[in-house]
């Protein structure tokens, strides 16, 4: 049997990482040039996971926003020829099927 769909848990306040964490999530910290949790995200599609879970807290709006379509900027991507950062944020939003539920 294969894994095929993955749990994580992004619902923490993020003490540990203060004061970085008081306007950002942790998982939205950058790692060079990504958020943390997209390399999180990127290993488990590589292993073969199909499906994700993010389990978030308040004020992880912006985990959502992070993986979701934008057509607006997809839009003027294009309409100012940036053919290369239109593809990356394409890739970014259509690298899994991604799911949320926020943690009461």
């Amino acid at each position: 049997m294969k894994v095929r769909k993955a749990i994580i848990p992004a619902a923490g306040l993020g003490t540990r990482f203060l004061p970085a964490t008081k306007a950002q999530p942790k998982e939205m910290l950058p790692i060079v040039d990504k958020p943390t949790i997209q390399y999180i995200i990127e290993e488990a599609v590589a292993s073969g996971i199909e499906e994700i879970l993010i389990i978030t807290g308040r004020n992880k709006k912006c985990i959502e926003d992070h993986f979701d379509k934008s057509v607006e900027l997809e839009m003027e991507l294009e309409k100012n020829h940036k053919e290369d950062l239109l593809e990356l944020v394409r890739d970014i939003s259509d690298l899994v099927d991604i799911h949320y539920i926020r943690q009461k």
